[in-house]
């Protein structure tokens, strides 16, 4: 007689309290995929940089006089000081420490005394580049030079985030707040990508904003996309327009994995969640919120401050009670729910999220003992 299955348990503990780990990440799953550096709004004119971090590395974009969104790692061709810090704008990149000198698209132009080494041609200099693709206004980076392009590995999420909000590529960021939580960084993902927890602990969300039982998460490619419908609008915390647009009665999400999320609520106000990882057991959420021309800046600013007070609040609370029950000698990892009929209630957005972080942890191990060998 053919046994049952056995139910698919969820990850053990050591994926998020290892330190080694997430050393493995760093240099596997965060150094290969596609991580949010910043806004196009940042870089409106030629010269306009900003700097930024991937995996443990210094990076910045900057506007070259050729109107390209250029991305470089930070640091200079010579000695390897790091070139610009902040934001800002320049007309050439000039490093600190010895005034090496680079035009705007990373060539080297000159630099004190270089005409007496024989056989020195600047030609051959230039700083060494990042992929950079703009994602609806919103810049991402990937370290691996031979990645996939962004729409292959979320396939048809450009084209939905354009019908929910038809203004994306005209939003400017009007907020943008840090939110460190005492967890490590697949804690707090699991955490946003599943709303079995919703009814239970976020009452705001879960009965002014949206209706639970029309909650559904479903993978596409390394996507996550969230659905459901608003709340009843006499019960809604904020009010909404439904003939401003198709999808004004809606909320949406949609997480790219590894480590950002657009999110849609009701009324198509658009924000973002983007997860710094600091350690094996901190992380930063940046929450972004955004509008065209202000236009409607005090209603997504209470939106936010009603965001921040209810449901970011609730999740820190579950987040780090979680990642402090992860280090428990008496913690067995249980089975994951998994509804076949998915829906609210139902895992398997995170069977989908753990599968991702096995195989990360997994192909890096393998890839350091082939070089070895």
């Amino acid at each position: 007689m053919k046994s049952p299955d056995l139910p698919i348990r969820s990850l053990e503990a050591r994926y998020y309290t290892d330190p080694q780990i997430f050393e493995a990440e760093k240099s596997g799953t965060l150094a290969s995929t596609w991580q949010f550096a910043g806004h196009a709004s940042q870089l409106e004119n030629p010269g306009d940089y900003f700097t930024f971090e991937i995996a443990g590395e210094h990076l910045f974009c900057i506007r070259t006089r050729d109107d390209e969104i250029k991305g470089f790692y930070n640091v200079c061709q010579h000695r390897a000081h790091q070139l610009v810090q902040g934001q800002g704008n320049c007309r050439l990149l000039v490093c600190p420490y010895h005034a090496w000198t680079y035009e705007l698209n990373g060539r080297l132009r000159g630099g004190p005394n270089i005409q007496v080494v024989d056989g020195f041609n600047k030609s051959e200099i230039c700083l060494s580049s990042v992929r950079i693709e703009n994602f609806c206004g919103f810049l991402f980076a990937n370290l691996d030079s031979d990645a996939e392009p962004m729409d292959d590995w979320f396939p048809g999420a450009r084209d939905e985030l354009q019908a929910f909000v038809p203004d994306i590529d005209s939003l400017k960021p009007i907020e943008w707040v840090e939110i460190p939580e005492r967890c490590n960084w697949k804690v707090s993902i699991e955490n946003y990508s599943e709303c079995y927890h919703c009814q239970l602990n976020h009452p705001t969300f879960s009965q002014g904003v949206v209706k639970p039982d029309t909650y559904d998460i479903q993978p596409q490619g390394h996507c996550l996309r969230h659905t459901t419908e608003c709340q009843n609008l006499d019960a809604m915390t904020y009010p909404i327009d439904l003939s401003a647009n198709e999808h004004a009665g809606e909320y949406s999400s949609w997480f790219l994995w590894p480590m950002f999320s657009f999110q849609v609520y009701p009324g198509n106000v658009l924000n973002t969640y983007h997860w710094r990882a600091i350690d094996h057991e901190h992380v930063v959420v940046w929450r972004g919120w955004y509008s065209v021309d202000n236009s409607d800046r005090e209603t997504v600013l209470a939106l936010a401050r009603q965001d921040r007070e209810t449901t970011v609040a609730e999740d820190i609370q579950l987040v780090e009670s979680v990642q402090r029950g992860l280090k428990s000698r008496g913690y067995v990892p249980g089975p994951l729910v998994l509804d076949p009929s998915c829906g609210v209630k139902s895992e398997h957005s995170i069977r989908a999220l753990q599968q991702w972080m096995r195989e990360g942890v997994t192909n890096q191990v393998k890839s350091h003992k082939s070089s070895r060998q």
